[in-house]
């Protein structure tokens, strides 16, 4: 049965893939799919961000829709291991998009490339791990130490993780 969520959904891999298949304005660094068997629940990549400490990592992420998506915002986790003043330690992430600030408007796009900005310009006021906030805030040298430690532990040149299905 295909209902507006499913039929939004859809239309937000077809432009991933346009994306990905053209230089029509690229989310750069990120690519994301719905699973075989259920286009509610997504699989996706971030890759970090050049010029940050998270530079060279690959990291995994499940975003799982409702009925209710494009009118709620979906549940997105890290599977990576992930060490960010903003992610909770199960992979949550505190990003106001995906809470509070959540609009229809937003796509699969728009939330992972605002993931992947939230790499680099973390919200400290707002923490979701505590030791990685204040160490942002008193010892970043520590914090970007911790940071290459998790990227070392997630680097993946050929990854095969994500189907990039051309529909």
């Amino acid at each position: 049965m295909t209902t507006p969520s499913r039929r939004r959904l859809m239309r937000d891999f077809k432009k991933l893939q346009v994306y990905l298949l053209s230089s029509e304005d690229p989310p750069a660094g990120v690519s994301g799919a719905p699973t075989e068997d259920n286009i509610l629940m997504w699989e996706a990549i971030i890759f970090g961000p050049q010029d940050t400490p998270f530079e060279d990592g690959t990291f995994k992420l499940t975003l799982e829709f409702t009925e209710e998506y494009p009118n709620k915002p979906p549940t997105v986790k890290f599977v990576s291991k992930m060490f960010h003043p903003n992610v909770y330690a199960d992979g949550s992430i505190c990003l106001d998009i995906l809470q509070n600030r959540w609009s229809p408007t937003y796509d699969v796009a728009a939330i992972l490339t605002s993931i992947q900005s939230l790499l680099d310009e973390p919200n400290p006021n707002s923490p979701a791990n505590s030791l990685a906030a204040q160490l942002y805030q008193e010892n970043r040298r520590e914090y970007e130490k911790r940071v290459q430690q998790i990227v070392e532990q997630v680097q993946c040149h050929f990854c095969f993780h994500i189907r990039i299905l051309v529909v």
